[in-house]
């Protein structure tokens, strides 16, 4: 290879692709707001409701189990 045909190889090496620069960033900021969510859902501690919008009593609970 040539001096000319190193430097552009070289050069080029170290290019990262505007593309692959902007999916990192969407993946990143994707598995952060799974995160935000995740811990978000842990700390609510959500009761489920019957469809009176009362929970359920200990009683139906055990037959349904």
């Amino acid at each position: 290879m040539t001096g000319v045909q190193q430097a552009v190889s070289a050069q080029t090496r170290k290019r990262v692709a505007p593309l692959t620069i902007v999916l990192a960033a969407i993946t990143l900021f994707f598995c952060a707001v799974l995160i935000f969510v995740y811990i978000a859902t842990k700390r609510a501690n959500p009761v489920m409701l019957d469809q009176q919008g009362r929970p359920p009593s200990q009683d139906s609970q055990r037959a349904s189990q």
